[in-house]
C-alpha cells in the first residue's frame, strides 16, 4: 500500500505545505501510524479516498501544531504570470484552459496561510467554523483570509497584481 499511494498522498499533502521535506515527513508519519493501527482499520471507502482524508487532516494537524504562521500578516505575493500570445483561432478553444490555469498559478503564488484558508475553504468545502477549528484560529481570521485571497485572486487572473516582465 505503501509503495502504491505514496505518491498521491504527497502530492495532496504537498498541495498545503508546497515544502517537499515537510510533505515527506508529514506522509511518512502517516503512513507509520497507519501501519501501528492496521489491525484496528475498518476503512468503509476506497483506499485512496481513506488515505487522501488521512493526509489532508494530518497536514491540516500539521499546520495547526506547529503555531508557525502569525495569522494577522499578510505578505504581498511575488508573481510570475507572464502573458502567453496564442494565435486568434486556438484562443478561443483554449479560453477556459488558459483561464484555469491563471486561477491555479494565482492560488499557488497566494501566501501560504491564505493558500491554505482558501483550499480548506473552496477544495475541501469546509465551513468557515471547521477551517478555523482545524487551524485553531478565530472565524473572523478565516473571513479575513478568505477576503484577501479573493481579492489577490482577482488581481493576480485579471492581470493587474504585481504581474513581472
Amino acid at each position: 500500500m505503501f509503495r502504491q499511494y505514496y505518491g498521491m498522498v504527497c502530492n495532496t499533502i504537498n498541495h498545503y505545505l508546497r515544502d517537499r521535506n515537510r510533505t515527506e515527513d508529514v506522509a511518512q508519519e502517516m503512513f507509520a501510524e497507519l501501519w501501528a493501527k492496521r489491525n484496528q482499520l475498518n476503512i468503509h471507502t476506497s483506499v485512496p479516498a481513506y488515505l487522501r482524508r488521512m493526509a489532508v487532516t494530518r497536514t491540516l494537524n500539521y499546520i495547526r501544531d506547529s503555531k508557525k504562521y502569525n495569522w494577522d500578516e499578510l505578505e504581498s505575493p511575488d508573481t510570475g504570470i507572464s502573458n502567453a500570445t496564442v494565435e486568434p483561432d486556438v484562443l478561443n478553444a483554449m479560453e477556459e484552459s488558459e483561464l484555469q490555469k491563471k486561477i491555479d498559478l494565482a492560488i499557488q503564488q497566494l501566501p501560504e496561510k491564505c493558500r491554505v484558508v482558501f483550499l480548506m475553504s473552496r477544495m475541501e468545502e469546509m465551513s468557515y467554523a471547521e477551517i478555523a477549528g482545524q487551524l485553531g484560529i478565530s472565524i473572523k481570521t478565516v473571513e479575513n483570509q478568505i477576503g484577501k485571497a479573493l481579492r489577490l485572486l482577482r488581481l493576480q487572473v485579471s492581470g493587474i497584481g504585481g504581474e513581472k516582465e
